[in-house]
C-alpha cells in the first residue's frame, strides 16, 4: 500500500463528507431547545453555510473532474 495514495484518498474522503457534516452542524447550532441560550449567532451560521456551499460545489467539481477524465 502506497502511503501518498493512501493520504491523497483519505483527503477526498474528507472532502467528500465535511459539507453534509458542516450542514448538521449548522442545523444543530441553529436549535433553540436543544442548545438553549448557546444558539448560533448570524454570523457563524452564515460562514459555515458559506464553507458548506463551497466545500460541495468543489466536491462536485472534483467528481466531474474525474468523470471527464
Amino acid at each position: 500500500l502506497d502511503p501518498i495514495k493512501a493520504l491523497f484518498w483519505s483527503a477526498v474522503l474528507n472532502g467528500v463528507v465535511a459539507p453534509p457534516l458542516l450542514v448538521l452542524i449548522v442545523l444543530l447550532g441553529a436549535d433553540k431547545q436543544l442548545m438553549k441560550s448557546k444558539v448560533s449567532g448570524r454570523l457563524s451560521k452564515s460562514l459555515t453555510s458559506a464553507a458548506a456551499v463551497a466545500m460541495t460545489l468543489a466536491a462536485m467539481a472534483m467528481f466531474a473532474t474525474l468523470l471527464l477524465h
